[in-house]
């Protein structure tokens, strides 16, 4: 992967991040998020990979259901953020749509993902923290912005 700094104005940074083929996403972003020491970002990026796995969060489980994807195909969108757990420990979150061959898409919660050819992610992070707190009713650790 490849990084570079294209602004920073008043605490807020903006990185583009280029993936290479074999490069894997969530690898990839949570040694950038620890290099840099982000505690709060949001990116979105383009590209396709080789292979990748989707997640559904089954509500009434409690538990993602995991979608193997073993295709090339197109990342139609990649929408994610980095914040804090409780634990001060980065967590990365990322939604994707995936286009396949026959222009059909998948969509999900993304677990993993091989760049082929290449992910290009354009990454800001603003001057502040974001952390996430236990949700009782689901189960998952969520972004509660008005508590710090």
């Amino acid at each position: 992967m490849q990084a570079r700094l294209l602004a920073e104005n008043g605490g807020m940074r903006t990185f583009a991040l280029v993936l290479e083929t074999g490069d894997e996403v969530m690898a990839c972003l949570e040694s950038f998020a620890n290099a840099e020491g982000l505690s709060a970002a949001q990116f979105s990026g383009i590209g396709a990979f080789s292979s990748a796995a989707l997640a559904y969060f089954d509500w009434d489980k409690k538990a993602y259901v995991k979608i193997p994807v073993d295709e090339q195909v197109e990342v139609a969108s990649l929408n994610g953020d980095v914040a804090l757990t409780p634990d001060g420990d980065r967590a990365i979150h990322i939604h994707a749509v995936l286009g396949r061959r026959d222009g059909t898409a998948l969509a999900g919660h993304l677990v993993e993902g091989r760049a082929r050819p290449t992910l290009e992610i354009v990454l800001t992070e603003p001057p502040t923290h974001l952390r996430k707190r236990h949700d009782p009713e689901s189960g998952l650790t969520l972004i509660r912005p008005e508590q710090e």
